[in-house]
């Protein structure tokens, strides 16, 4: 089969176009014929040797990515699915996806159905992103109706997702991105929008009962000083738990940073918010397996609006 595999990291180069054996699969899994990958902020750092790249730097073949939506072409026995069902998911995450492949062996429990109206683009968009999204804002902060939430970088990948998910929790939304990008986080349901250029966070007339930042660094900061006391501040970028933790404490604000995790059942509510229409992938970008370092660059320049797909 087709692959994508890593022999050390690096640059877009790296990324070795390969012919492997097909994986066997566990009971416990089903064997997924590949049809869409979504492309991460994660996958980019983890081919040049950050993200993940230390927890599996050891496995060969080393293959990256973890978005995945495609066909059940084989079925264990302790699975629900089988053949023929199509199928999407998050796989394996922080651990190894190897979805950068033309079959995964995925472990069933972290999959759901497809939902028939949307494409497996569009499915493959809603799964690290859409995962992440939900979990902060549900598992993590658990948002109520009326309280007020601030999204950073409302137009990308897990900002577009959270905006939809705020908005259906009941909460007053407001999305940052830059002024070209207001109209995108509007339609996404947002109530207000900021551009980030050059606001004056310090000033700011606002209090947010909940901030969930994607961007990190000096980030934080800004976000700290809109932040209720009592508030919530959840910083996705990696390697910054201490960080968020203490300068949020001596705010008199909870601050976590949090990492997704690989959930079938929470795959499942997001496969029914998109069969319902509550929540919609924007797929920015759609690029052959051929163009995969297409895809990276695109996502490593910071500026893709929701999500680049991959398609097999």
């Amino acid at each position: 089969m087709k692959a994508i595999i890593i022999d050390e990291p690096g640059g877009i180069d790296k990324l070795i176009y390969t012919e492997i054996p097909r994986p066997t699969i566990k009971p416990d899994e089903v064997l997924v014929q590949v049809k869409a990958i979504s492309i991460n902020p994660v996958d980019v750092k983890t081919r040049a040797g950050k993200g993940t790249y230390g927890r599996i730097k050891q496995e060969r073949p080393l293959i990256i990515g973890w978005d995945i939506s495609g066909v059940v072409t084989e079925a264990g026995s302790d699975t629900n699915f089988k053949p023929g069902d199509d199928v999407f998911g998050m796989v394996n995450f922080p651990g190894h996806g190897k979805a950068y492949a033309e079959y995964v062996a995925a472990p069933a429990n972290q999959l759901a159905l497809k939902p028939s109206a949307i494409t497996h683009a569009e499915a493959a968009a809603a799964t690290l992103a859409a995962l992440t999204a939900y979990q902060a804002l549900l598992t993590k902060a658990q948002v109520q109706p009326g309280q007020t939430v601030l999204v950073h970088a409302a137009a990308g990948g897990v900002g577009h997702f959270a905006v939809q998910i705020a908005k259906h929790l009941g909460a007053h939304v407001v999305g940052t991105s830059s002024a070209k990008n207001k109209d995108v986080v509007m339609r996404l349901g947002a109530d207000e929008h900021i551009d980030y250029h050059g606001y004056d966070w310090a000033n700011s007339p606002y209090e947010f009962d909940f901030i969930l930042d994607t961007i990190g660094g000096d980030n934080i900061d800004r976000s700290l000083d809109v932040a209720k006391p009592g508030g919530t501040l959840i910083s996705i970028p990696s390697g910054l738990s201490e960080t968020v933790t203490e300068k949020a404490k001596a705010r008199g604000v909870n601050g976590f940073f949090f990492l997704v995790s690989s959930n079938g059942e929470d795959m499942k509510v997001l496969a029914d918010w998109l069969e319902q229409g509550i929540i919609k992938s924007h797929v920015s970008e759609l690029v052959a397996f051929e163009d995969m370092g297409k895809a990276h660059a695109q996502v490593e320049s910071g500026r893709t609006i929701g999500k680049v797909i991959v398609a097999l």
